[in-house]
């Protein structure tokens, strides 16, 4: 999706790095770790985007842009003269777009290119990934991947690459992360009132495209949502699901959604004539679902008795399908559920929003006059309409033939809410759907789970005790002593006495594993045997993508959790 070059999708301290670690090095061994939560109930991530990451960064764009891979191999017919001369020819065009940019910001020749031309004449991607399983839920403070160097020269990478890493997966571990919160809480409500969770998959539909903060953050954020839910008004979550997950429209259900009208259709029909447009969009709309905006002027004048819904009550129960009515404005708490005892004060045969109470005298302090229809809210309303049943736990559920949706300004409490109270008030939690969108999708940061990529683990070339020496000489006088090295590994870490203990970070070698009880849990310090084994798996070595998750292995990792 982007047209940066790859080498330039980095922070600038970044691209001194490499100079920087202590001479000898040899590798870097960094993880990524959600540290902590930030979201009441929430204590584990959903692992999704990696995949992604890899297809798009270090194969895509990697091998177009940087290693240009896309380009014909140098026919035999030439010379190796000839050969050399494209060959360096190309690496030029590469190198010479990246030293354009860091000459004129850190100053000329302030960043040497020889590490960067030893990666081009490397030809692929030397790294390895190990991940946990797509769909999987990462518990707080454990980290959810690996990545380090396979080839010595390519150490300074692996951290180079933290910026575009992290800035492209956060977003969907943690709108993946939200979504699965709110299935669990619409499961939950759904179990207590109606006894199943069927409808639940529908319940939480994808509003956020708009609100997002570009093309690709609607795309990752929407797929995310996929995992948990089937509704969605994001049409390219859909594409890239199938791209970067296997999905295929054809044969399973990746997302679906439902004709419905905007603000511009109900006023084009000008304000007189609301009762003939939702005539005519019924008629247009003989079977299925249809969703129409319904507070263009006066929601209330839609749902109450006499008003357009019940001018119109015969056409819709005779309908080989559902009518939903879309509130799109207000507190959605109120709209939906109307006002509980306590929130209203009945004086002289008219109903009071209470405000509360006066502290000398105890009098009620009043606020506006309620009609009956927002006293009640749009649940019980259609209810006194349409009608319904009793669910097998006690519960009202509205007539198949009506429903009703709200999409402005949902977020985890105003949903709970919501459903509480349709509960108290005994109508089943179903009896709603939620369009879920840049309020929640878009309200979060890195911060929220506490993103981190961390190196915990390097290597160093030090002069091995004991080891042979030899002096190098030229025309028969030495020039210089070379010794026998070997690579020495370091433990390294950040625990900064300033910090409360989130930033402290992990120590060696890693293996996330089960301990004695199931838990996920974390090992550091560990062996280079024992961090071969584990839950994190190879997903990506040498610039292949060795493990690829589709759409639905992803979803039934993510249901193992429910």
């Amino acid at each position: 999706m982007s047209k940066i070059q790859v080498l330039k999708q980095t922070d600038f301290y970044k691209t001194s790095h490499y100079k920087m670690y202590p001479e000898g090095t040899t590798k870097i061994y960094s993880n990524l770790t959600p540290r902590k939560s930030r979201v009441s109930g929430i204590n584990g991530i959903v692992v999704f985007g990696i995949q992604y990451f890899i297809l798009e960064y270090l194969i895509e764009q990697w091998n177009r842009d940087f290693f240009l891979t896309h380009l014909y191999g140098i026919g035999d017919h030439i010379s190796a003269e000839d050969k050399e001369a494209v060959r360096v020819g190309r690496r030029n065009t590469v190198i010479s777009k990246y030293k354009r940019t860091m000459d004129n910001t850190l100053g000329k020749d302030a960043v040497d290119m020889s590490h960067i031309e030893k990666l081009w004449d490397l030809g692929y991607m030397p790294l390895e990934i190990k991940a946990l399983p797509e769909g999987s839920v990462c518990p707080i403070g454990v980290p959810c991947m690996t990545i380090t160097n396979t080839v010595d020269h390519a150490y300074w990478l692996v951290n180079y690459l933290e910026t575009i890493l992290s800035c492209t997966v956060w977003q969907p571990m943690t709108s993946a992360t939200i979504a699965n919160h709110y299935r669990k809480l619409l499961n939950g409500y759904a179990l207590k009132t109606v006894g199943s969770t069927e409808f639940v998959p529908w319940q939480g539909h994808d509003f956020s495209m708009r609100g997002m903060s570009s093309l690709e953050t609607a795309c990752t954020s929407g797929a995310a949502h996929l995992l948990s839910f089937t509704g969605t008004d994001t049409v390219p979550a859909i594409d890239w699901l199938e791209q970067y997950y296997g999905a295929d429209v054809e044969k399973e259900l990746v997302g679906a959604s439902v004709p419905a009208t905007e603000h511009s259709v109900m006023c084009m029909g000008l304000k007189d004539g609301e009762l003939a447009t939702f005539d005519r969009l019924l008629n247009l709309y003989p079977t299925g679902i249809l969703s129409v905006v319904s507070d263009t002027w006066n929601l209330w004048d839609v749902i109450k008795r006499g008003g357009i819904c019940e001018q119109l009550k015969e056409k819709i129960l005779s309908r080989d399908g559902k009518l939903v009515i879309r509130p799109d404005s207000g507190d959605p708490v109120k709209i939906i559920t109307g006002y509980m005892a306590d929130e209203v004060y009945l004086k002289n045969d008219k109903y009071y929003e209470l405000k509360g109470y006066t502290e000398v005298h105890n009098n009620p302090i009043l606020g506006k006059v309620l009609s009956e229809e927002e006293r009640k809210g749009v649940v019980e309303c259609l209810w006194d309409i349409f009608g319904g049943t009793i669910s097998e736990r006690g519960y009202k559920v509205l007539d198949s033939h009506i429903g009703a949706i709200y999409g402005d300004s949902i977020n985890i409490e105003r949903a709970t809410q919501i459903c509480e109270r349709l509960i108290t008030k005994g109508f089943a939690s179903t009896n709603i759907v939620f369009g879920i969108g840049s309020y929640t999708y878009q309200m979060n940061t890195r911060d929220t789970f506490g993103f981190a990529m961390k190196a915990t683990y390097g290597e160093v070339l030090e002069r091995k005790k004991g080891g042979f020496s030899r002096i190098v000489k030229e025309n028969g006088i030495p020039v210089d002593y070379q010794y026998e090295v070997h690579a020495v590994g370091r433990e390294i870490f950040k625990d900064p006495i300033t910090d409360s203990g989130e930033k402290k970070s992990a120590r060696g070698l890693l293996r996330v594993d089960h301990n004695d009880t199931g838990n996920i849990v974390l090992y550091q310090q560990q062996t280079k045997e024992e961090e071969k084994q584990g839950l994190l798996e190879t997903v990506f070595l040498d610039g292949k993508l060795i493990k690829k998750y589709t759409l639905a292995e992803v979803r039934e990792n993510l249901r193992k959790n429910d």
